[in-house]
């Protein structure tokens, strides 16, 4: 265990795919300091396909077609979000919910997205001590992660040690450089397209 996570169906094409996909989804990016320096210090990053969910769907109207045929080209889907409400934001759910379909996601004759890895990255508001038994939060981020990790079990996925940057809300700008270039590095690891653009 890591420590810290009704459309058409495209079939899948495993043997053509290649790099990540970094799907992001945060309704205020613009106000977000900690969410806008992690996804521009990975876009720079060869063999990564970024997509913002909120600048692609800001009606919440998801192309099905077209992000299933994304997922089935790449062999990395990252996740990075901030946590609200100790869940994703409300259009990554629904892109989960539309887009990760019995039949192509799980489920008899779903193994589009079987052997790929699932990589979460996300940013809190409060400190790290705050997630465990003890603290402000009463469970520990594995625990907030869980309905992820069981989604890339579900999809037989290897679920990759998510990325979590605490206290976002208060980094310094050195500090948030540093989670950034933290960030490039755990990126560019989960891709053999590893060099910088």
């Amino acid at each position: 265990m890591s420590d810290a996570s009704t459309g058409s169906v495209t079939p899948a094409t495993p043997r053509s795919a290649s790099g990540v996909l970094l799907v992001l989804a945060h309704p205020a990016l613009e106000r977000s300091r900690a969410n806008r320096a992690l996804a521009k210090a990975a876009k720079g990053l060869s063999g990564v396909t970024f997509k913002d969910l909120y600048e692609s769907y800001p009606d919440f109207v998801v192309d099905i077609e077209a992000e299933q045929a994304a997922l089935v080209k790449h062999d990395v889907i990252a996740l990075q979000f901030p946590l609200y409400w100790y869940s994703t934001p409300a259009l990554m759910k629904e892109w989960l919910d539309l887009v990760w379909l019995h039949g192509f996601a799980y489920g008899e004759d779903g193994e589009a997205l079987k052997g790929k890895r699932l990589f979460v990255a996300c940013t809190t508001g409060a400190s790290a001590k705050a997630y465990h038994m003890h603290g402000y939060n009463r469970f520990s981020m594995d625990e907030f992660l869980r309905p992820l990790e069981q989604t890339a079990h579900l999809c037989g996925m290897e679920w990759e040690t998510p990325f979590v940057v605490h206290g976002a809300s208060v980094k310094d700008d050195a500090a948030l450089k540093a989670e950034a270039e933290r960030y490039k590095a755990r990126v560019a690891s989960l891709s053999p397209k590893n060099v910088e653009a």
